[in-house]
């Protein structure tokens, strides 16, 4: 037997209402999904592609058409092994290295977590809920509305501009949350200290990369009260001994690290770096959070809550309930 691409396909997914960052709005999401065949076993993985870096669906797709001769006629765990030599990280790889991975699990009669090495189950967590952005007010009601739904930690998205309003507009609408931030690169001409000082007051407990991607070293002597986190600027384990001197944790993202495999090593690698982890994920559906869900058992903050923004998940996804995602029982 010999493993095989089964099938490559690109799926849209609508968002509920409407999903806000600085870089722009998205009413669906695109998502790339590769599905490999040995002996009658399948094994499915999902990437969603990296907007900032010009990752598009179809040509995710095409990037796992093309890998798919290189992988065949390996098992799954040689399989895997030779993608992340041949294939660069991002959305395609991630898709690919998954479904390898559920392979492999499927076809030693394991647990996903037991093939990883984990010492236990998958337990449920608290997951951030992200408030996109707009005006204070329409802030603070996402945020009342998400509270009443069981959240009870919120990611709110920032700009560099009115900042401090967005965040007290999220903390009247949910005065019992715990919050976080995602300045998404945003604080480059910003007073740093300042501003994390100010964000603190209002009971902000982290900021993640507040930065532009190249200018980590604007942080560098900025003694803030609560940490940093690098998203945009950390990928894999090679850019821990860039970053690391700058940030106080790493933001994990299967789509950035090119799978479960190399997100597993930038874990190690950020564990021995002394360096807080946070997991997160772009808008995807369950079959996305499954292998992301087995590494947020390592981390400190837990952000997934990709399939809660759409305006259906597939069937038999993960579970959200009352400020937790848990596997579906």
């Amino acid at each position: 037997m010999a493993i095989h691409l089964k099938s490559v396909r690109v799926e849209r997914w609508p968002v509920a209402g409407a999903f806000v960052i600085s870089r722009g709005a998205k009413t669906h999401v695109d998502v790339v999904v590769a599905e490999v065949e040995e002996g009658g076993v399948a094994g499915r993985g999902e990437g969603t592609p990296v907007y900032y870096l010009g990752e598009d669906a179809a040509g995710c797709r095409d990037r796992i058409l093309q890998a798919a001769s290189h992988v065949a006629g390996l098992g799954a765990a040689e399989a895997r092994g030779a993608i992340q030599e041949i294939m660069a990280p991002g959305a395609a790889r991630n898709a690919l290295d998954c479904a390898l991975w559920d392979l492999e699990a499927k076809q030693r009669g394991l647990r996903l977590w037991q093939l990883a090495g984990c010492d236990g189950a998958p337990t449920a967590r608290v997951t951030a809920f992200t408030i996109s952005l707009g005006t204070p007010g329409a802030m603070a009601e996402a945020a009342a509305t998400a509270e009443a739904d069981g959240y009870r930690l919120l990611k709110i998205k920032l700009t560099g501009e009115d900042d401090r309003l967005r965040v007290a507009g999220v903390r009247k609408g949910a005065p019992n949350a715990r919050l976080i931030a995602d300045a998404n690169e945003s604080w480059g001409q910003v007073d740093l200290l300042g501003e994390a000082e100010a964000l603190a007051d209002m009971g902000v407990e982290m900021i993640e990369q507040p930065v532009p991607v190249g200018s980590d070293a604007l942080l560098d002597g900025v003694y803030a009260p609560i940490p940093f986190v690098a998203d945009e600027s950390c990928h894999t384990a090679a850019d821990i001994a860039r970053i690391g001197p700058f940030y106080d944790g790493v933001n994990i993202k299967l789509d950035k690290a090119g799978g479960l495999t190399e997100a597993l090593r930038l874990a190690d690698a950020a564990d021995a770096a002394g360096l807080s982890i946070m997991v997160g994920c772009m808008l995807c559906t369950s079959l996305a959070i499954a292998p992301a869900f087995v590494l947020a058992q390592r981390a400190r903050w837990v952000d997934l809550d990709g399939p809660a923004l759409l305006a259906r998940d597939r069937e038999g996804g993960f579970e959200f309930r009352e400020g937790r995602v848990a596997p579906p029982v």
